[in-house]
């Protein structure tokens, strides 16, 4: 409990402090394909009950048009002292796996499809991609990149051609990757995109990302300024690959997750970090302090007072408060309860935030990076 004190002390009194009221949105996982459809999942359930104890099985899936939209209009409802929307940072898997080709090499293969080809194989859902840059023009949508897919490439196709995890094919056979409900030995359950167990692995990772990158460009018109890794967990040396492809920010948690190869065996470190630190090559961490994430909570009826005594928090220590709010908490395709509910709380939330402050700023990520580097280099 001590220790825990004083980390977060320490996190609270090192780096970039203003006095300012800012406010950043960090969403991930947009783009990632995850439960297809109700079918699916109810299916899955009388197979699988504890399905239901996965929030992420229970209620995400790739975005819908009408869901973008239902977002963007809460969104809208509301303007900060320079009369900025507030802005979801939403961080984007550009690609996903293309299931058929990977059967057809007979699992000997790895092959991605773009996300707007996932977008328009998904039911009503091919104008997604375009609502993506809709959002971006109007200061509401603003993608930054989280990875090529959001999963560990090497670890799924060497499973899946082993076939010595049942339920990793049963998951493949549904155009799905595998279940996050159900234990393997991988700490995310396949999702972490960039850890690994080899030296090979290691070396595919800056492959992926500079694959990634350039689709997303090409997809989006992006030059994305800011990354965060899928699960956080990402070694430091693909920083410098991150630099040479104008990544000058990155998100994360207070802690990031170190992957390493020790005697032939696969571990973890810890790396603290803070808001405003800098690496070697004068990229800038950005911490998040804040957590707006309903869909993960047994109960979801003081959420909107816990994240506001976390701004209070964030703003009496003179920082920004960066908030994390994945996905699934704007997703309805197989909850329809979990959208309108978490949508309720966000426009709440909005609403109280600009009342108690009302000098706020809403800002991406990518901004508050850029202004916290303004003051370190002038």
């Amino acid at each position: 409990m001590i220790y825990r004190a004083v980390h977060f002390l320490k996190r609270n009194i090192q780096g970039y402090h203003t006095d300012r009221k800012i406010v950043v949105i960090e969403s991930d996982d947009w783009g990632s394909i995850k439960m297809p459809t109700t079918k699916h999942y109810a299916y899955l359930k009388k197979r699988y009950p504890r399905i239901e104890s996965d929030p992420y099985s229970k209620f995400d899936s790739l975005e819908k048009p009408e869901e973008l939209l239902d977002l963007f209009d809460v969104l809208k409802n509301y303007k900060d002292i320079n009369g900025n929307h507030p802005k979801f940072t939403a961080n984007a898997v550009i690609a996903n796996p293309d299931f058929d080709k990977i059967k057809a090499s007979g699992f000997k293969n790895y092959y991605h499809e773009t996300v707007d080809k996932s977008f328009n194989k998904m039911s009503n859902s091919a104008s997604s991609l375009d609502l993506w840059m809709e959002g971006f023009n109007n200061g509401l949508f603003i993608p930054q990149y989280h990875g090529r897919e959001h999963l560990n490439v090497d670890r799924w196709i060497l499973d899946l051609a082993e076939n010595n995890i049942p339920h990793i094919r049963e998951a493949f056979e549904l155009g799905m990757t595998p279940f996050s409900f159900l234990p393997s030995y991988m700490k995310h359950n396949y999702m972490e995109g960039l850890d690994f167990f080899t030296d090979v692995e290691m070396l595919n990772k800056e492959h992926m990302i500079r694959d990634g990158f350039s689709i997303f460009n090409n997809l989006t018109g992006i030059k994305s300024k800011s990354f965060i890794a899928n699960c956080y967990i990402w070694h430091p040396s693909i920083e410098e690959t991150l630099d040479e492809l104008g990544v000058k920010y990155i998100q994360g948690n207070p802690l990031q997750v170190v992957p390493e190869i020790r005697d032939k065996n696969h571990s973890f470190s810890y790396r603290p970090h803070y808001t405003g630190e800098m690496n070697s090559l004068n990229q800038i961490y950005l911490v998040r302090n804040v957590y707006f994430e309903p869909s993960l909570k047994a109960n979801r009826k003081n959420i909107v007072n816990e994240v506001m005594s976390q701004i209070n928090r964030a703003f009496l220590f003179n920082k920004p408060a960066i908030i994390s709010s994945h996905r699934l908490n704007y997703i309805g395709s197989i909850d329809k309860l979990n959208q309108e509910l978490n949508l309720t709380y966000l426009d709440e939330l909005l609403s109280r935030v600009l009342r108690t402050w009302p000098r706020v700023e809403f800002m991406s990520s990518d901004e508050l990076g850029q202004i916290i580097n303004e003051g370190i280099t002038n």
